[in-house]
């Protein structure tokens, strides 16, 4: 089970939002690199990074960011926002990203989403944003009529790594991880499935060892990590006692 620190970038710096609301954005670092370093410090051993303004504007925005933190750390990255063909997939990771998330193009393009696999096997992670079980494209501005299960379905056979599965209705609210419906979708597939969206304290990350939730490969936290309400070493305990 593994617990991803995430860093949001927007505007260069790293941010939380609420709800997914760009506009709801709360800054905890103006240096993205230096928050990453923190969290290898203090014993993360995978880094979770989304390009909020890429995902919107559909291509990199906050790539200088990127480029400093895979300068600073040694832990594996994974990346998401605004990755939306094959050249930036390579681009990414002939840079040094472990695994990149494909989140709007698996929904508009899941033949890409199959070639990816297939030329960068076991570095291609497919990121299901939900609201209301149904999945929000376009950096979550647009929500279609398609299930966060369907879309697993689709790439059943395809070769992705995982499935980062956010609850937008919880994301950035510290009102809990759902991990019944997480749990839902990783019944509904063989692909592993991480949590993301509302991991509020130390109770979640208890609550991910219950025996109907290990079956989980992890969960991201952002804002309980930022303002406290985690606090590392014990959560990484936890985990580590399991």
């Amino acid at each position: 089970m593994i617990l991803f620190p995430a860093i949001d970038l927007k505007d260069g710096q790293c941010v939380r939002l609420k709800l997914g609301e760009m506009d709801q954005a709360t800054v905890f670092n103006d240096d993205p690199a230096d928050q990453a370093a923190q969290f290898e410090a203090q014993g993360f051993s995978y880094l979770h990074v989304v390009d909020l303004n890429g995902a919107f504007a559909g291509k990199p925005v906050n790539g200088a960011a990127v480029d400093a933190i895979l300068a600073r750390v040694k832990m594996p990255v994974q990346l998401g926002g605004g990755i939306r063909d094959l050249a930036t997939v390579e681009t990414w990771l002939t840079k040094g990203i472990r695994r990149v998330i494909l989140g709007t193009i698996a929904v508009r393009d899941p033949a890409l989403v199959r070639e990816a696999c297939k030329r960068f096997p076991g570095r291609i992670a497919v990121g299901i944003d939900a609201k209301g079980g149904k999945v929000a494209v376009e950096g979550w501005a647009e929500t279609s009529e398609l299930t966060a299960i369907d879309l697993a379905r689709r790439f059943k056979d395809a070769g992705v790594s995982s499935i980062i599965y956010t609850d937008i209705e919880r994301d950035g609210i510290l009102k809990g991880l759902n991990l019944p419906a997480t749990a839902e979708l990783a019944r509904a597939t063989s692909i592993p499935v991480i949590a993301s969206g509302g991991l509020a304290s130390i109770a979640d990350v208890k609550a991910l060892m219950q025996p109907e939730y290990r079956l989980l490969e992890g969960a991201i936290t952002g804002r309980a990590l930022y303002d406290g309400r985690i606090d590392p070493k014990e959560a990484l305990a936890v985990l580590a006692a399991a």
